[in-house]
């Protein structure tokens, strides 16, 4: 069994990881877990809209077989509490930023928040792309989700200086901040 921090995982038949930590789990998803991964991304958008770059109708919008592909060919990690969904992560690339991994669209439901459901969400993408070969993860933060900003420093990761505006809405700053993965 491979250790994570104060979490364990297990890798089912398919390679996925499961990480547990006391009362909740962190999963990558699979194409089953498609209407769990709807339901908090909707939840995360009408919550907190200016943390991402879709909006909720956008993502309204997306048939059942979107979201099935999304779930199955994406890299998604789903967290949950007594097999209710409370969270979620994604990590991937991003075209502006060649050979880097990005993490994506982390959120928390209001009652886990402060819980340490967040660390361990951060730690399955931060494995996946050390999986990926990375050295070093990336990720964009709305400057004016100031606890979001607050979390991603505790878990280590550092503005690198760039920024810019969102695409869907120039209103609002994106800052980049980085983490290294080396000795992490």
């Amino acid at each position: 069994m491979k250790e994570w921090s104060d979490a364990s995982t297990l890798h089912d038949a398919r390679g996925y990881g499961t990480v547990s930590d006391g009362p909740f789990a962190v999963r990558r998803t699979g194409a089953n877990d498609w209407a769990a991964l709807r339901a908090i991304r909707l939840e995360a958008l009408s919550d907190t809209p200016e943390a991402f770059g879709s909006t909720f109708e956008m993502a309204s919008n997306y048939s059942n077989d979107q979201w099935r592909t999304m779930a199955a060919q994406r890299c998604y990690f789903l967290a949950e509490r007594d097999g209710v969904v409370v969270g979620m992560i994604s990590g991937g690339l991003n075209d502006e930023h060649p050979g880097a991994l990005w993490l994506y669209g982390m959120y928390l439901t209001t009652s886990v928040r402060g819980s340490g459901v967040g660390a361990v969400l951060v730690a399955a993408v931060e494995e996946w792309a050390r999986g990926e070969g990375a050295s070093e993860l990336f990720l964009e933060v709305t400057s004016s989700v100031v606890r979001a900003r607050a979390f991603y420093s505790k878990m280590g990761f550092a503005p690198n200086g760039e920024s810019r505006t969102m695409t869907r809405d120039p209103s609002l700053e994106l800052i980049t901040m980085r983490r290294s993965l080396v000795d992490a």
